[in-house]
């Protein structure tokens, strides 16, 4: 699929689900958007913490940045997340929002769309997805579930 059908399918889901962001997309079509697309960029909002700990996306470094939502400890809302993502990319760019489930990365996507960035998508189910039913992650969905690139901790 070329990076414009993956776009007009996640604008689709953005519309259908009455998102206040431009869309979402699966872990697997963000990463073909980012091999068909070199300007979009991945923006990991999950905690230093979390990216030292469990893991992180492994691609080009052009397109993978890091803008902590919350702050560890104590998840307090990063009060320069906006700062932070001015300097990643301008607001006419593709932005990719990831977290670990998909949460975080909805509120990222609607404050940037809130603050004129006007390509944002989530990233459904985040880099590890939801819980199994014994409480772990990284095996009902995500990013580490689809086998995408990622280096562990």
């Amino acid at each position: 699929m070329t990076s414009s059908e993956l776009f007009t399918i996640a604008k689709q889901r953005g519309q259908n689900d009455q998102l206040p962001y431009a869309g979402a997309v699966t872990p697997g079509e963000a990463f073909a958007l980012l091999e068909a697309d070199a300007a979009t960029i991945l923006v990991d909002v999950r905690t230093n913490a979390e990216r030292d700990w469990v893991g992180r996306v492994s691609i080009a470094g052009a397109q993978h940045a890091a803008a902590q939502w919350s702050q560890y400890p104590g998840g307090v809302q990063n009060p320069d997340f906006l700062a932070q993502l001015a300097q990643i990319a301008e607001k006419g760019t593709p932005l990719l929002f990831l977290c670990r489930s998909g949460v975080r990365s909805q509120h990222a996507a609607k404050l940037a769309t809130e603050h004129g960035y006007v390509n944002c998508f989530n990233i459904l189910e985040g880099f590890e997805g939801d819980k199994d039913n014994n409480g772990h992650r990284k095996n009902v969905n995500g990013w580490c579930k689809a086998g995408l690139p990622w280096m562990g901790a």
